[in-house]
């Protein structure tokens, strides 16, 4: 059962120093393993960019929802991101890449808080870089080479969706031990119950308007 609550996130929250705005980053530990030429391959093709996400819809109504996502979210993250169009393409930015890889929106969100406060130039004592705290190894693998570009926001969250993606699918659909393995501490709880109790911030429920 215990363990049950922890896939979920509802433990305890997450200690303080995760979440403060000001706070060094701490997470970011992927582990560079093997890799089938298979795999690095698709990894690869999926982080390659073809230039800004566009949004597409199926139809007005779900336009309708993304914007009111959108505001709600602006809102939330405005303490963070002051400035309404750096905040806008963040969001806009976070919402294509989460689809995308095929991850839940408010998740991805929360794991940022978490990795990073949602600071652009973050760097943990490790040398995991961005938002999404990218290992600079991934440049190499799959990348161009350049760790550098991982400050450069599509890149760093599109890599670690992609990397997210890659880690559950190892997992066969367990978030908890996907997330333990993005840190670097696969089996631990500390890390996966921080994410999912930072997550609930991010959960937008259309009902509610806010």
């Amino acid at each position: 059962m215990a363990a049950g609550l922890r896939r979920r996130g509802l433990l305890a929250a997450a200690p303080a120093w995760l979440l403060l705005p000001g706070a060094p980053a701490h997470a970011g530990g992927q582990l560079e393993e093997p890799l089938a030429d298979s795999v690095r391959t698709a990894l690869r093709a999926a982080v390659l960019s073809a230039g800004p996400p566009e949004l597409m819809f199926a139809s007005t109504e779900a336009r309708l929802s993304y914007l009111r996502w959108l505001a709600a979210m602006s809102d939330r993250l405005y303490r963070r991101k002051p400035d309404d169009a750096v905040r806008r393409e963040f969001l806009q930015t976070v919402w294509y890449e989460a689809r995308r890889a095929g991850l839940d929106v408010s998740l991805v969100l929360g794991l940022i808080e978490v990795e990073s406060a949602f600071r652009k130039f973050a760097i943990s004592s490790v040398g995991a870089r961005g938002y999404m705290q990218i290992m600079p190894f991934w440049m190499r693998v799959i990348g161009d080479g350049d760790p550098g570009n991982l400050f450069h926001m599509q890149t760093n969250l599109r890599f670690g969706c992609v990397i997210l993606r890659h880690y559950l699918d190892r997992e066969r659909g367990d978030m908890f031990l996907a997330l333990g393995r993005y840190n670097g501490s696969r089996g631990r709880s500390p890390y996966p119950d921080a994410v999912f109790a930072a997550q609930r911030k991010w959960v937008f429920d259309p009902a509610s308007r806010v």
